[in-house]
């Protein structure tokens, strides 16, 4: 259920208010989320609800290479076939606390507000990450709309406000920072190695680098324009100029 939808019912977030009176939606406009980038891999992650909105959140975390379980009395065929497949592990019943055990991050995506409220107050005792979809005011970190194109991720929040702008924002975004940066970037990365072992400081690398993505010509446009050789040459060229005499 929405957090839009609780307005005149049981307040059921921490705030406690007995009737909801959404006052704790429009706090989240005001509330300042630390940004960060979770190194997911090989950590047990749960996701509490096996439809359509389940499944989206499954398959972000494998993507992240998570070590995914799924707790649902019935499951999406996608779902179903992940778990045949062994890539989740899927416990075919309705959710128990025990079922965070363990786990870094809850994602509660069910029907059933008693369960979403559950799963929220269950982790909260513990200290863990928890997200329960679409209703803010029950998730103590938010999962942004995510722009992937090779190494570059670019997270897009709008607080919870407005999903379907934060949708909109993806796409103009994915056009305008696209395959170029990502080919740039792998050949920064390419660089690092050198630098580290070769400029002596963090101000010459900075200075190393920023020579490369701030110069002239402008490596992005080169690899737009399919000039892929010219831009490793400006990479050679800014080695050169930066080694120590």
């Amino acid at each position: 259920m929405p957090a839009q939808a609780y307005r005149g019912k049981e307040c059921v977030c921490q705030l406690r208010k007995g009737i909801c009176d959404q006052s704790c939606v429009e706090g989240m406009l005001e509330t300042r989320f630390y940004i960060a980038c979770l190194r997911l891999t090989g950590r047990r992650c749960v996701v509490i609800g096996g439809g359509d909105v389940g499944l989206e959140k499954v398959e972000g975390l494998l993507a992240c290479d998570a070590e995914v379980t799924l707790v649902a009395p019935d499951a999406h065929p996608e779902l179903v076939q992940l778990a045949l497949e062994g890539a989740i592990r899927w416990e075919q019943r309705e959710y128990e606390s025990s079922d965070l055990d363990g786990c870094l991050i809850a994602i509660a995506a069910t029907s059933d507000t008693d369960v979403n409220v559950r799963v929220f107050e269950d982790a909260e005792q513990r200290a863990m990450l928890v997200n329960v979809v679409d209703v803010p005011p029950l998730c103590n970190f938010i999962l942004p709309a995510i722009v992937r194109t090779g190494p570059i991720a670019i997270a897009i929040s709008t607080a919870g406000a407005s999903p379907a702008l934060a949708k909109r924002m993806k796409r103009e975004i994915g056009e305008l920072f696209g395959e170029p940066y990502a080919m740039l970037a792998v050949l920064l990365n390419e660089a690092r190695g050198w630098a580290k072992a070769t400029l002596p400081s963090y101000k010459d690398r900075k200075e190393f680098f920023e020579s490369i993505v701030e110069g002239e010509p402008d490596p992005v446009e080169l690899l737009r324009e399919g000039r892929f050789d010219e831009v490793r040459e400006l990479v050679e060229d800014a080695m050169r100029e930066h080694a120590p005499a």
